[in-house]
């Protein structure tokens, strides 16, 4: 006669009665929130600019800059969309890792943060290895370029966005239920 038993592991508490979960599931949380601290991150900034600060301003270059020390309307309403966009984008992800996040919306959540991750993540890297490429003299940037704000999105602005959308695509990968 065979006995089956099986050892149960419980994860481990951090107080009475909350439970962090399993390994994948922290590695899941902590790639959402820091994903949710660089989209919140670039939303601020976006909102500076948006009530008519200048602050890193002239690190983006053309029309914004100019638009945005202008204080041109659709400069304006354009940052606000993009504020909103960002706000979304940081608070998708740990939507999408969280365990209440169920019912009929979860497939549709976790589809939206895989759309924000591949859109992310692709901008970002394409822009960066452009923007170093322009940096290193492999690709000649024009004669009328703002080589600053060239500098600042080769090296911040769009790193910002690749890393951003990799965080974003973790959370979702860390977190999918495994497969039986």
């Amino acid at each position: 006669m065979t006995t089956n038993t099986q050892t149960t592991v419980q994860a481990p508490k951090v107080s009475p009665g909350i439970e962090l979960g399993s390994g994948r599931q922290i590695a899941a949380r902590v790639c959402a929130i820091a994903a949710a601290v660089l989209g919140l991150a670039y939303a601020a900034v976006s909102i500076i600019w948006a009530f008519g600060g200048n602050w890193l301003l002239d690190t983006v270059g053309g029309e914004l800059a100019a638009g945005g020390r202008a204080g041109a309307w659709l400069v304006i309403a354009a940052l606000w969309a993009a504020i909103v966009a960002k706000l979304v984008g940081a608070v998708l992800p740990l939507v999408a890792v969280s365990r209440t996040a169920g019912g009929r919306f979860r497939r549709p959540v976790r589809l939206l943060c895989g759309v924000e991750a591949v859109v992310l993540t692709t901008y970002g890297l394409v822009l960066t290895v452009a923007g170093v490429l322009v940096q290193s003299g492999v690709i000649q940037a024009s004669a009328d370029a703002d080589h600053r704000a060239l500098a600042w999105h080769a090296y911040l602005w769009d790193p910002w966005f690749a890393i951003w959308g990799i965080l974003v695509g973790a959370a979702l990968l860390l977190s999918r239920p495994r497969r039986r």
